[in-house]
């Protein structure tokens, strides 16, 4: 019941929401993978996005000014995912975190002997369960060539559904975790072999530092450079396509042919 309500107050706060039609057209200008979505798709991407911006709490950290610009792109980025699974898939958390550039966190590791040795970690991104996510934010003239912080982050999310982070989602009844198995595992340890090896890969290597890192690095690949990721790791690319019920590989071909 509460959670019918929730979906209800959302509606109704995201239906209050004006967004004029310009400003729609000058932030996706800078999310050029959306535009490997079917036409139909725009409008229920852009509905999404504002009930994520109804039910959110974004804030800026070390006085960054979040403007409304970057409220859309953030909101646009962390829906694209979810675009036919649902926004309760980001149901057990409230915030957003944004930081101008990228960030330091303390930690501390206890080693085999039982020494606790601390240092600061420098991220782009973090989520924690049950809590915040925490993002970079760049400007067009900073951004990170095939590296998308929020999708990231946000895939890390969808990650925890299944009360572990381990790369291994909690899969829809028609998915089979056996098959999703079958095209994970045996693309990561490729892949980690690859880094270990020195090759300069396409994909990024940081997806081979944890399963998890490999899920949300392959999630980024797969809206971004979806035609890279099919050609690398076509298993990898067809259970996200089961997953994530999109086929952004078919949408950037279509576009390279119409260009």
């Amino acid at each position: 019941m509460f959670s019918t309500f929730r979906r209800w107050r959302r509606r109704r706060a995201a239906d209050r929401m004006q967004v004029p039609a310009p400003q729609w057209a000058r932030v996706e200008q800078r999310l050029p993978f959306l535009d490997f979505l079917p036409p139909d798709a725009r409008p229920a991407l852009r509905r999404l996005a504002l009930e994520f911006l109804a039910e959110k709490e974004i804030h800026g950290a070390h006085d960054l000014v979040v403007s409304d610009d970057m409220l859309l792109s953030i909101a646009l980025q962390a829906c694209l995912p979810i675009l036919h699974i649902g926004l309760d898939a980001y149901a057990d958390w409230i915030g957003v975190v944004v930081y101008p550039g990228d960030f330091v966190i303390p930690r501390s590791v206890i080693d085999d002997d039982g020494v606790v040795h601390e240092y600061d970690d420098e991220v782009l991104g973090e989520a924690w369960e049950g809590g915040p996510v925490i993002v970079s934010w760049f400007d067009d003239s900073q951004a990170l060539d095939g590296i998308n912080v929020v999708i990231h982050e946000f895939a890390h999310k969808l990650d925890m559904g299944n009360g572990e982070v381990d790369g291994f989602p909690a899969l829809p009844p028609d998915m089979s975790a056996a098959d999703w198995s079958a095209a994970f595992q045996p693309a990561y340890e490729d892949f980690c072999r690859r880094v270990d090896d020195g090759e300069d890969t396409a994909l990024d290597p940081y997806g081979a530092d944890h399963p998890s890192e490999f899920f949300a690095v392959m999630s980024e690949a797969f809206f971004e450079t979806p035609s890279l990721l099919r050609d690398d790791y076509p298993a990898v690319y067809a259970q996200l396509a089961r997953y994530y019920r999109q086929d952004p590989a078919a949408g950037e071909a279509a576009l390279r042919q119409a260009r």
